[in-house]
């Protein structure tokens, strides 16, 4: 019993760190604004700087998505760490453009380097038997720092001096309190190799995980889609078309879908194995129908029920597809595999957005916005009817 108390500690720990790191991710989505009124630059600038962060992710992840399986997760996660300190103090430090095109790509570095293998440490570290309910500690874990970075952010620009200097003054010493825990967390790869054992992602993926990392790629894709928008183009869409001039209340809006996304994670129980990926897939079709409607009626309310079904449905996906393919994997390609399905998450989240920017000029916010949903709809439901014809075998 104290074993599983100090094992259940550990992983709750890591959880928290992996959060922080996370936080420092979405830190910047209610600055947008203000960076653009400071610097000039356009809407299409603003999916530019965003995806500049998905592609630093998805580099990490082919490049070195394995390399916690080489050299060990506290030595990768700490790296990490720092790609998230230098992340924030470019922001702090910025005075143009290219200020915030580094501090989104350390940025990405860093998400690249957690993803896989703050999961994997998570998991790792939960007693024996505690698969699942650590797999919800990494995931809330992974998407409530997600959430919290928006609303951290828009409340010290609404209510607080130094609107974009005092969230990343508070990112830097969270990062700081961080290190200190990861470096008093024990070490769970056991066989640690030197650096240079480390390859880039091999292209296949072991044998017995290929059945279930179909499903669970489509249904990722579709999930970090809808989030892309929401922590990209929506503070512009509240601000320009809803008149919402409230960082606070713009942090809030984008931090409903991440946490709603979290209590979607907690219902993958009650729905079960064979429900949760055709249930969430439906969820993010009703997700995407609501923010259709925003767009076209003008409805903050919209936006925001959008924000809660779309983050519930996108947490039923989340949860059973990254448990599925982790239980599925061999623990010498965990951290690996895992990197895999968050790099087709990752291609989800950057791809769409960019083509929101690139219409935004011909077609205008809602018309562009209207286009990635009937893209993201069609895929959606292409997804929930495969899973719905597959049979796919329940894992506890």
């Amino acid at each position: 019993m104290i074993g599983d108390r100090q094992g259940w500690r550990r992983c709750f720990l890591g959880g928290a760190v992996f959060a922080v790191c996370m936080v420092g991710t979405t830190l910047p989505t209610p600055l947008y604004g203000l960076y653009q009124d400071k610097f000039g630059f356009s809407e299409l600038t603003v999916t530019v700087v965003y995806a500049v962060y998905a592609l630093g992710v998805i580099g990490v992840l082919l490049l070195a998505g394995n390399a916690s399986d080489v050299v060990g997760r506290r030595p990768a996660l700490l790296v990490g760490l720092g790609c998230a300190l230098a992340s924030a103090t470019c922001f702090l430090c910025a005075t143009g453009l290219g200020w915030l095109y580094a501090g989104r790509l350390f940025s990405g570095l860093s998400a690249g380097l957690f993803t896989g293998a703050a999961t994997a440490y998570v998991m790792e570290m939960a007693p024996i038997g505690g698969t699942a309910r650590a797999t919800f500690v990494a995931t809330a874990a992974n998407m409530g720092g997600l959430g919290c970075g928006p609303l951290l952010a828009g409340v010290l620009a609404q209510y607080a001096p130094w609107p974009l200097q005092l969230p990343f003054i508070v990112h830097i010493v969270l990062v700081a309190g961080s290190a200190a825990i990861l470096l008093r967390l024990p070490e769970t790869v056991r066989e640690r190799r030197p650096l240079t054992a480390a390859r880039p992602q091999r292209s296949g993926l072991p044998q017995q995980v290929r059945a279930v990392f179909v499903p669970a790629a489509l249904a990722s894709f579709v999930g970090f889609a809808l989030f892309g928008v929401f922590t990209s183009v929506s503070p512009a869409f509240l601000s320009q078309s809803l008149g919402v001039d409230n960082h606070a209340l713009t942090g809030l809006i984008v931090a409903l879908a991440f946490f709603a996304s979290t209590a979607g994670q907690l219902a993958v129980s009650r729905a079960g194995a064979r429900w949760s990926l055709p249930l969430g897939c439906a969820g993010l079709l009703a997700g995407l129908a609501l923010l259709a409607a925003a767009l076209h009626w003008d409805l903050l309310a919209l936006v925001v029920l959008s924000a809660l079904v779309g983050g519930t449905g996108q947490g039923l996906t989340f949860r059973r597809a990254l448990t599925a393919v982790a239980e599925a994997s061999p623990a010498d390609r965990r951290a690996s595999v895992i990197s895999t399905l968050f790099v087709v998450a990752y291609t989800g989240i950057s791809v769409p957005v960019i083509g929101v920017g690139l219409l935004t000029g011909p077609l205008g916010l809602e018309g562009a916005g209207l286009v990635f949903i009937a893209c993201m709809a069609v895929l959606a439901s292409s997804a929930g009817l495969y899973l719905l014809r597959r049979s796919q075998p329940a894992t506890t």
